[in-house]
């Protein structure tokens, strides 16, 4: 996760992906894919992305106080009187104040923009834990279709086998209850599917409407048994530290945390430095007169400077001008003035103290979080390496499993064993192939995990190994 991403940019890609993925209703869609359209279609995101675009517009706007402000005035006195002689004052006039220096201008946007930095972040990682949980929600279809076409198959082989049965019952062969036995399997066996069905159609139902979808698109990953993590003991001690070494630099939390302690940083700048003066420049001209054309006129200008602190606070303001009256007489006007307040506010001299308190607080959790995502980022490698040992004697145990039941079928042809027991060696096998579909998911679930925790896209740790690869 970078700062430097454009939230506008990235919000107007998936909003194109979504439009397209909506135009093509039964697009095939990828893991990456179901991220970005999650993404596009959800809408707190949608409203969060709105809420940050007015953050950003109302700082632009700030520069305002940078900039000269001007005042207009116009007001026409009359006053109509029976004792003595009427009067008639016109006035006119603009009046100029430019901003020179003001510390706590400057300051203040700077903390405006690291808030508005700090909330894009956490509008990123609100974005990613939407695309993560497309992400798990494609893995839990995936997972239960796989099972699914498993538990079916097997269902095809359960009643094939009590379709023999039956006939060897009728033929005298095997008892009744043997029979009755198998009509058990079978029906446990198809309940457990009915099962299966009505959760994998309200997965489907609420994948699709995470991803915006009426209908749930064609998926192409697929839960590959074959597939290993690309982790190997051999390679888990490079990619441990490698991994720790880039979640140093990318993971959203760290990144976040460094974010905040630059906040406090300049927070504590601020209130050590809250005493430096604030310069400001005055200018005003008027034209008045009793009628028009107006011929007196008058001009000013003068600056203020106003000091201010927890013990003292002072203000000072000089202004000189001119005078023309329409009389055609001249005259210079001065003036200045000094305003002081000792102990304004005392209280606030805690302030920097208590701020220096929270940024010590906060360089703490980071070294603390720094020590937790390293140990974290190696648990996560293992974990990967791990998961692709589980694959491994997973697919031996099936291996074993299936020359098992090929082995049974001979020993039922011998008479050595009842047609009921193949059948549960062939449940038993069942499930050795639902924990091999399971272990493949926990690979890819494993992954996925590094990933986000390294700041990687779907996909992305390939990669990221292939990297560590060629260094080696």
């Amino acid at each position: 996760m970078k700062m430097s991403r454009n939230i506008i940019l990235i919000s107007l890609v998936f909003a194109s992906a979504f439009v397209y993925a909506n135009d093509r209703k039964y697009a095939s869609i990828t893991f990456a894919d179901a991220a970005a359209l999650a993404v596009a279609s959800s809408a707190g995101l949608k409203h969060s992305r709105s809420s940050q675009e007015i953050m950003e517009g109302a700082w632009k706007w700030g520069l305002r106080q940078y900039l000269p402000r001007f005042s207009f005035n116009v007001s026409e006195n009359d006053r109509l009187q029976q004792l003595s002689a009427d009067s008639f004052i016109k006035n006119y006039g603009i009046n100029l104040d430019q901003l020179v220096w003001d510390y706590g201008t400057v300051m203040s946007r700077k903390l405006e923009r690291m808030e508005i930095d700090l909330s894009n972040s956490r509008l990123e990682r609100m974005a990613g834990e939407v695309a993560e949980s497309a992400i798990s929600a494609y893995r839990n279809v995936l997972s239960s279709r796989a099972i699914l076409d498993i538990k079916t198959a097997a269902l095809g082989i359960l009643e094939e086998q009590r379709r023999i049965l039956s006939e060897e019952v009728k033929l005298g062969l095997t008892l009744e209850i043997d029979l009755a036995s198998a009509d058990i399997s079978i029906a446990d066996a198809k309940l457990d599917i009915y099962s299966l069905k009505l959760e994998l159609d309200e997965m489907e139902k609420q994948f699709a409407e995470l991803l915006g979808f009426d209908s749930l698109p064609v998926l192409t990953e697929k839960v590959d048994v074959n597939r290993r993590a690309g982790i190997s003991t051999l390679t888990a001690i490079a990619a441990v530290a490698a991994a720790a070494d880039l979640a140093r630099k990318q993971n959203p939390e760290l990144i976040e945390m460094r974010h905040s302690i630059k906040k406090k940083q300049m927070e504590l700048k601020y209130a050590s430095n809250s005493w430096i003066p604030t310069l400001r420049l005055t200018g005003s001209f008027a034209l008045s007169g009793s009628r028009y054309p107006l011929t007196s006129y008058n001009w000013s200008v003068g600056i203020n400077i106003e000091f201010s602190g927890p013990w003292i606070q002072n203000k000072f303001g000089m202004q000189t001008g001119w005078e023309h009256s329409s009389f055609g007489k001249y005259d210079k006007t001065a003036m200045i003035q000094n305003a002081f307040t000792p102990l304004p506010d005392p209280a606030s001299s805690y302030g920097k103290k208590q701020t220096a308190l929270a940024l010590a607080l906060e360089n703490e959790k980071y070294d603390t979080t720094l020590e937790r995502i390293s140990r974290i980022a190696a648990n996560a490698v293992e974990k990967c390496a791990l998961a692709e040992q589980k694959l491994i004697l997973a697919l031996e145990s099936a291996a074993l499993g299936s020359e098992r039941c090929r082995v049974e079928e001979v020993r039922l042809g011998l008479g050595h064993i009842t047609r009921n027991k193949l059948m549960e060696i062939l449940i038993e096998q069942t499930q050795r192939e639902i924990t091999l579909i399971q272990a493949a998911t926990a690979i890819l679930e494993a992954e996925r995990e590094l990933e986000r925790f390294l700041d990687l896209r779907p996909g992305g740790l390939d990669d990221f190994l292939s990297s560590i690869n060629k260094k080696r």
